[in-house]
């Protein structure tokens, strides 16, 4: 079994041979990063492994005693500068110390002043890390986090400019330091899986990274549909590391918007981080465009760094198969990138040449599936659930 935490085999290019992990963890400003790094660093510790913490934000706080809470990005630029460099020499003087490491950081900085970039490229490059995570949330969480716990002025464009920044920055970095394949974007969603999923990219990278694809929108009045798909992601997520599509849903806010402008309301309620909090019909249906843009695009990115892709297409009513555009469009970019391709087939009728013509297998059922990987030394052993015995259905991932 290959562990990430032997000694690097990259010395061919000028690197020297190291052991352990160091992760750039970004993202922007209302993610809550450090209590998920603390989640992360106790599933490492339950695993009898050490990881260090590194958040530049609170670094930089400790060496401005001056500077009042929420205010560092109002010192003048140079002094920020400064300031970010000294942490990061700590940085490089931990790296010589300790094996696992979380930076917890910005890409960039957003201010009343206009964008900057938060790293200097000469420190990225000595500190070399393996991993290069944008951490992402639901616009409307971020949204409630930022309203409660920090004073920054914003509207939801404003969540959703900042967040593709984060993504297109930190791909950048990793580009430019370590090449392609390093960067990533990772969901926050459930907060334990997403640990988990860190924990598996840093630990264990023998398990194959996994797209799992089914249809959203049309299924989701279809709860024995819905119950299939339950099924078919968690069991993905149990033995591989998943990119699940579906940690990111925010869809549902202009389903709800449109149907609050045809009752003829100006808000809409919706329950995130264990509250209730409004939002502006206007507000939100001004940002559909950007939703559903960066739905698109997102969830390329997502198949482009899994090694494959695994699709469910469920028999609907009538015996239709539920395969959505989405889903076919999802495929073909899979096999046009030169992943594996992998079908869950469950309708009575033959699927396609369209299907078959570009699959590396396509199968009747999940554990037909989850053998086939069986056999090819993917996974393990394994004990596939039954819908029947699940409780509610999850709450991600049925709009999109």
């Amino acid at each position: 079994m290959m562990s990430s935490t032997h000694p690097r085999q990259d010395n061919l290019f000028g690197r020297p041979e190291r052991d352990g992990i160091r992760v750039v963890l970004t993202g922007q400003v209302g993610l809550d990063k450090k209590a998920f790094v603390e989640r992360v660093i106790a599933l490492a510790a339950r695993n009898g492994r050490e990881v260090v913490p590194f958040h530049v934000g609170e670094r930089m706080y400790a060496e401005a005693p001056d500077v009042a809470p929420g205010r560092i990005l109002d010192l003048p630029k140079p002094r920020l500068d400064a300031l970010r460099r000294s942490v990061f020499k700590d940085l490089l003087v931990l790296a010589g110390q300790k094996q696992n490491i979380i930076v917890n950081t910005h890409a960039t900085f957003r201010w009343k002043h206009g964008l900057f970039h938060a790293y200097d490229f000469d420190q990225l490059r000595t500190f070399d890390a393996d991993l290069y995570v944008t951490f992402v949330d639901n616009v409307d969480a971020v949204h409630e986090r930022l309203a409660r716990d920090h004073d920054v002025r914003h509207t939801l464009k404003d969540i959703l400019v900042w967040r593709e920044e984060e993504i297109v920055v930190t791909e950048s970095m990793a580009e430019a330091v370590r090449g392609y394949g390093h960067a990533l974007i990772l969901a926050r969603a459930d907060e334990e899986d997403a640990a988990r999923t860190l924990y598996r990219l840093m630990f264990e990278n023998h398990r194959k990274r996994v797209y799992p694809s089914f249809p959203m929108t049309h299924v989701m009045d279809m709860p024995d549909v819905l119950a299939e798909i339950d099924t078919f992601r968690e069991a993905l997520a149990e033995h591989f590391i998943t990119f699940d599509p579906g940690d990111l849903d925010e869809k549902r806010l202009l389903f709800e918007a449109g149907e609050a402008t045809k009752r003829g309301e100006s808000s809409i309620t919706v329950e995130v981080n264990g509250r209730n909090i409004s939002l502006s019909v206007p507000d939100v249906t001004a940002v559909a465009g950007d939703i559903d843009g960066q739905i698109y695009a997102r969830d390329f990115k997502l198949i482009d760094q899994s090694d494959m892709i695994v699709s469910f297409v469920p028999e609907l009513p009538g015996g239709k198969p539920g395969l959505s555009s989405g889903v076919e469009r999802e495929l073909q970019h899979a096999w046009e990138n030169t992943k594996e391709v992998y079908v869950v087939w469950k309708p009575a009728c033959e699927p396609s040449p369209f299907i078959t013509e570009t699959a590396t297998a396509v199968f009747s059922g999940v554990e037909q599936a989850l053998q086939h990987f069986q056999k090819k030394g993917y996974i393990g052993d394994f004990q596939l659930n039954l819908p029947a015995t699940r409780s509610a259905p999850r709450e991600r991932g049925r709009f999109g």
